[in-house]
């Protein structure tokens, strides 16, 4: 997909941008964090001393009060305030509570490093309007994930390939982040695991130009993670099948020939 620059009309270097993108040589972008804390996460000062030049706003989801502050580098903090964990694991309240240019999705268990931030602005910055942290191709990592786990990923990613038409590796983990201007169109309604999986459906289906990045799974930092298996994989098959475009049974179909 190509492009051209909108200050000289000459081809643009980079052939994923498109015609309305800003040059980032000559106009810098913002990046919001949105951090998702659960109940038992860690205090969320671990965040602070790792955060890249870019991120000049922080939205907290459950951590405190509500409330609007800055850091001592005058990084903007807004805390939402706390939210029913059981009703959901990702409240997409602070996604649309961003104000920043790139919006930048993670969880507050220290599982994901804010340090790999940089390497998803540089494809978001290089074209692409939303970028997907993998574990599972090269460069990447992941500290802890039983095999029960591993399979059903596998199944529901062998699924999403087949109603979607495409080649993900990763479709669960939560760090992601995409163009700020595309927050309507994703058309976010759950408030539930199944958001991260809601989030690449609709990417996919509105044909937003999507890339997946090598990232690492720590160790969360207040002890091994204990994933609900079951309850998340069905509630991610329920929406994988909920938002299937319309010409995935010719797809299925076509596969199982």
């Amino acid at each position: 997909m190509s492009g051209t620059s909108p200050t000289s009309g000459e081809p643009h270097p980079h052939p994923m941008r498109r015609a309305t993108d800003r040059d980032p040589a000559t106009a810098a972008r913002t990046a919001s964090l949105v951090v998702a804390v659960r109940p038992g996460d860690p205090d969320t000062t671990w965040l602070f001393p790792q955060l890249p030049a870019a991120v000049r706003e922080i939205v907290l989801v459950g951590a405190g009060a509500a409330g609007t502050g800055r850091t001592a580098d005058g990084v903007v903090v807004r805390r939402l305030g706390p939210w029913n964990h059981a009703a959901g694991d990702v409240p997409h309240a602070g996604l649309l509570a961003a104000t920043g240019d790139h919006v930048v999705l993670i969880g507050g268990d220290g599982s994901m490093s804010p340090r790999e931030i940089p390497h998803y602005l540089h494809y978001l910055d290089s074209g692409f309007d939303f970028v997907k942290g993998s574990r599972f191709i090269a460069g990447g990592d992941t500290a802890s994930y039983p095999l029960v786990r591993r399979l059903g990923h596998r199944a529901l990613l062998r699924l999403a390939r087949q109603l979607y038409g495409q080649r993900l590796t990763d479709l669960w983990y939560g760090f992601c982040a995409f163009r700020r201007e595309f927050i309507d169109l994703l058309d976010l309604h759950e408030d539930g695991v199944e958001l991260g999986a809601e989030i690449v459906a609709h990417a996919l289906h509105y044909g937003l130009r999507i890339a997946e990045v090598p990232s690492h799974e720590l160790q969360r930092r207040d002890g091994p993670s204990h994933p609900r298996t079951v309850r998340d994989g069905t509630r991610i098959l329920g929406t994988l099948v909920s938002q299937r475009p319309r010409n995935a049974l010719h797809r299925i179909v076509a596969g199982s020939g």
